[in-house]
């Protein structure tokens, strides 16, 4: 804990500017630099040196030669390990923090919630590598006694995306950590600055070479860290063309893969449900993070003879709704951050025109935010249908889009009509439609009367979404492989 300790003096020079790469607890820079974008100011907040393939290798080696040691420690050993580094983070959670706000324009509620999910993955996945027992395989003649033990799956390379930086470093670092795998961290090189000093941290508290991270683009990245024979296990929490190119580059060796990909998710409202705590509901999820989430309502389905009092209520909820970020929720009843660039604001209003020339009402917003920043204004479209760009394409934005249904049927068909199936949504209270949905719904998570997002829930989905795992003891599965071990009685 006194190395730990004595290696955070080290790091108040470096806290808005990093290295290309992180590998055996030491930074190593490059010659190319990519600014970050403070997305509620449009001001740089910060820097990053960029990687290539030659520093890509090099975190590959270390941690392959870390392997070793950190697979054959002790569960205890490594609980030991990894409480130290969760002290070194909660000793540095305020400038963790303001770097998040800075690089992501998040409030500030929302970037501790980020910083916290970090914690408790980190915490929650040691003790569940303490519940990942094997079995005892009995043997239908008695001559043999057989049992499994799981050992870990070797080297790792995480590719986290920009919406929940700390969050998505939580659910790959908790259970890397824990089995005793090594890892490479690829942060996105959108917010990379609090990945960057939180991976920092873990000198002096996880031995070298355990966690290495490369910043830079994926465009440079991706095809060095996949192609090579040295990961075991390739994740990310990403789109879904992400995902296909990881898979694309990892063929010259046999992988495994756990990602959780791009989200479409469907909201059916029915008239028998509860509608203003439907409403509450929904209305929250969909402008949390600015609508940057992957479970995020995509496409929101109403029973026709309650449609208009739906949309009367959202208006309702979305108009109370002010821009901002870090502190500024504490004078607004409810605040909306900017999205994450300039692009995505342009492709945003692109729907929002789209959508209008082909026939949809705008209920409220649309339109960009008079201020600095990349802010849009909460925007809800009525009348959407099915030839709209905005029904195609996952939104990830502050932009919820609203048509009518007639029947039941109807409703799951259109739900189901996506390529996606990371979480779909269902308010009802009539029992049938709940298990009609339970069953009919083509969705990794199928949420009934509400979101509910928790650590010990499996977190993953269906068709393009995705395979894997994240969070739960089921992610532990990905992590480990299954040795058989059998011995013969004499």
């Amino acid at each position: 804990q006194n190395s730990c300790r004595a290696s955070i003096q080290t790091i108040i020079m470096s806290v808005t500017s990093f290295g290309a790469v992180f590998v055996d607890g030491d930074w190593h820079r490059s010659d190319s630099v990519i600014d970050v974008v403070n997305p509620a100011t449009s001001t740089t907040c910060g820097m990053i040196d960029r990687a290539g393939s030659t520093e890509a290798e090099r975190a590959l080696t270390a941690a392959k030669n870390a392997g070793k040691q950190w697979e054959s420690s002790e569960i205890a050993g490594r609980e030991k390990a990894i409480q130290s580094y969760i002290r070194s983070l909660l000793e540095n959670k305020g400038r963790i923090v303001d770097l998040l706000i800075e690089e992501t324009g998040k409030v500030t509620s929302n970037a501790e919630y980020d910083f916290n999910m970090l914690i408790d993955c980190l915490q929650y996945h040691v003790e569940e590598a303490k519940r990942s027992y094997g079995a005892v395989i009995p043997s239908p003649d008695g001559s043999t006694l057989s049992y499994s033990r799981n050992v870990p799956v070797g080297v790792v390379v995480a590719v986290l995306t920009w919406n929940f930086p700390l969050l998505n470093l939580g659910y790959k670092l908790g259970p890397i950590l824990a089995t005793g795998c090594t890892c490479v961290i690829k942060p996105s090189e959108v917010t990379p600055l609090a990945t960057s000093l939180c991976v920092e941290l873990s000198k002096g508290c996880i031995p070298n070479g355990v966690i290495n991270l490369v910043n830079g683009t994926g465009l440079d990245l991706l095809e060095p860290l996949c192609a090579s024979a040295i990961p075991r296990l390739l994740t990310t929490i990403g789109s879904t063309a992400m995902g296909r190119r990881m898979v694309q580059y990892s063929a010259t060796s046999i992988k495994r893969f756990s990602l959780e990909l791009g989200g479409d998710a469907p909201v059916l409202v029915f008239a028998d449900c509860d509608l203003e705590a439907a409403v509450a509901d929904i209305v929250g999820l969909k402008f949390a993070n600015a609508g940057q989430i992957c479970v995020s309502p995509n496409r929101v389905l109403v029973e026709q003879s309650i449609y208009e009092q739906f949309i009367a209520l959202v208006a309702e909820k979305a108009k109370v709704y002010t821009c901002g970020a870090g502190t500024d929720e504490r004078d607004a009843a409810a605040v909306v951050q900017p999205v994450v660039s300039e692009a995505s604001l342009a492709r945003l209003l692109g729907y929002v025109t789209d959508a209008v020339d082909r026939g949809a009402r705008v209920v409220c917003g649309g339109a960009r935010i008079d201020r600095p920043g990349t802010f849009l204004a909460p925007t809800v479209l009525a009348d959407v249908h099915g030839e709209m760009l905005c029904t195609q394409e996952e939104l990830f934005g502050p932009l919820m889009t609203i048509r009518p249904f007639v029947s039941r049927e109807e409703a799951f068909v259109a739900a189901n009509n996506t390529d996606f199936g990371l979480s779909g949504y269902v308010y009802t209270t009539s029992l049938e439609t709940m298990l009609v949905a339970e069953k009919s719904l083509l969705c990794g998570n199928v949420l009934i009367n509400g979101a509910h997002y928790s650590i010990e829930l499996p977190h993953g989905g269906l068709k393009q979404s995705g395979y894997g795992k994240d969070i739960s003891h089921f992610s532990m599965r990905d992590y480990y492989d299954v040795k058989r071990i059998t011995i013969k009685r004499t």
